[in-house]
């Protein structure tokens, strides 16, 4: 889940368990391979694809991996497939609003599985533009705490286009608009300064609070839809409090 609720440290913990790997793998591919194609192969000239090539080795996937969906997609391979982006609107427990990234082949195989994934567990399907206003375009840099203070990360990177600095567990988040993000990243590295991700991601406006069961079951549903195939992100204006995620974390 994205977004960058409290929930979002407990979720990159648990992308790195092994039987979520090998999705988490297919899906840096097909990113690195739309970046390479929509954008050519070369990271030193395409900073979407360097930042999907980055994203791919944090998260341990094989180097041959990574430069089989370069050539794929700038035409080199043969074995390219032609993806498209479809962007899902629905509704989990409470009111809480998700917005589902897709990149399939098959548009009808995508919208079914998007579908059965709600709807089994407590969603729904909204009419397109019903959610999406809850959500604005961002630029997102997250940057580990380590030894930095607030003022380190925001010195670094204030010139660059960044909006705000925020603390959010063990990371702090810079947000600016979408077109300053690699300008940011790139003010990070001049730095010194390791980041976790850098991405264009919809960060929610306005967040729903949840108690206890209304998060488990805003979860039921993010999971489901992270399980599908052509899912690539899945964002919600969920806020789930501090003891709420405790009484989560104990509970697992």
């Amino acid at each position: 889940m994205s977004g960058h609720s409290k929930w979002a440290t407990t979720k990159h913990k648990k992308a790195a368990i092994d039987a979520k790997r090998g999705k988490l793998f297919a899906r840096l591919i097909k990113n690195i391979e739309v970046s390479a194609r929509t954008g050519g192969g070369d990271p030193a000239g395409n900073p979407t694809l360097y930042d999907a090539i980055q994203k791919a080795k944090r998260n341990s996937v094989p180097a041959d991996n990574i430069d089989r969906a370069i050539k794929r997609g700038s035409g080199e391979g043969n074995d390219a497939v032609n993806y498209e982006s479809i962007m899902y609107e629905g509704y989990a427990s409470g009111g809480v609003a998700v917005l589902i990234e897709c990149l399939t082949d098959n548009r009808n195989r995508a919208a079914s599985e998007v579908r059965v994934a709600l709807t089994r567990n407590g969603g729904q399907l909204a009419d397109p533009g019903s959610v999406s206003y809850l959500f604005a375009r961002r630029g997102v840099v997250e940057v580990p705490k380590g030894e930095l203070s607030e003022d380190d990360v925001l010195m670094a990177v204030l010139d660059a286009g960044a909006e705000e600095v925020r603390e959010e567990g063990e990371v702090f988040v810079v947000e600016s608009e979408p077109g300053d993000v690699v300008a940011v990243r790139s003010a990070l590295q001049e730095e010194g300064i390791d980041y976790n991700s850098a991405e264009v991601e919809f960060v929610p406006s306005m967040k729903v609070e949840v108690d206890l069961e209304k998060a488990q079951k805003v979860l039921k549903v993010i999971d489901a839809l992270d399980d599908c195939d052509d899912v690539q992100n899945v964002f919600s204006n969920v806020d789930i409090p501090d003891e709420v995620m405790a009484q989560l974390e104990e509970a697992e």
